[in-house]
């Protein structure tokens, strides 16, 4: 019997600490071996049953190597699935006996029993912060739309906000490759027009500020034989100069 793969399987046991903190509610997942399983639209109980197959063909096959080396393998190294939905019904959460624990976590992530390792965030549910902007970037409607304005708002040395606008960047010049868009990709484009457009001004800002630079750095060059420190410094002061026309 053959399952689908996994949408996203990573172990990330060795992703430094303060990495993890700057993902907020991504890092906190981001521990030891975890599936990620994400969703345009709120899973139906099948789909969230075909998810558990997953994560169960994966504690299974780690447990199994695990015997062949003869070592342990504690119950708290086991995989655990994220099912990440855009929303998630009263309905389905208490047919699965998913329940918050917001004692140790935020709203919006609710775990099913404690063996099955599991838990389905709620995106919609996700309180408004800068720890859940990755996963409300994943959201539908306003909860995408208001992401993305706090993205673009962010300082432009933000690594999240230039990480996912190349993403953006590169997801847009993807999709619009394709002959026939889906509603749900047609959704996505209008959502995240305006972080497309600022990725764009990025990269197109990015290349004149090269070609600038490599113009003062030529005739310094021609001028001194070579760029070092003091100079680096001049050119830096000479691209500000620049960048005001």
């Amino acid at each position: 019997m053959k399952f689908a793969p996994v949408d996203i399987l990573f172990s990330a046991s060795s992703t430094p600490q303060a990495n993890q903190q700057s993902l907020g509610l991504l890092g906190r997942i981001a521990v030891g071996t975890s599936l990620l399983e994400p969703f345009r639209n709120q899973p139906t109980k099948t789909e969230v049953r075909n998810c558990l197959l997953k994560v169960f063909t994966v504690m299974a096959d780690s447990q199994r190597k695990a015997k062949r080396e003869d070592t342990s393998l504690p119950e708290d190294n086991l995989a655990r699935l994220w099912i990440l939905a855009p929303s998630a019904s009263p309905g389905l959460l208490n047919s699965f006996g998913a329940k918050l624990e917001l004692d140790n976590w935020s709203a919006g992530v609710y775990f099913l029993a404690d063996s099955l390792r599991t838990a389905i965030v709620a995106i919609n549910q996700l309180p408004v912060t800068s720890e859940t902007l990755w996963f409300r970037l994943l959201g539908r409607g306003t909860v995408q739309l208001q992401a993305v304005q706090e993205l673009i708002a962010l300082p432009s040395n933000n690594p999240l906000r230039r990480n996912v606008l190349e993403l953006v960047f590169n997801w847009r010049i993807s999709v619009m490759a394709q002959p026939d868009l889906t509603e749900d990709d047609q959704e996505l484009i209008m959502n995240l027009t305006q972080a497309y457009q600022e990725a764009r001004a990025q990269a197109v800002q990015e290349g004149v500020i090269q070609e600038r630079r490599q113009v003062i750095e030529n005739l310094l060059k021609v001028r001194f034989g070579s760029v070092d420190e003091e100079l680096s410094t001049v050119v830096e002061r000479l691209l500000q100069f620049w960048s005001l026309d």
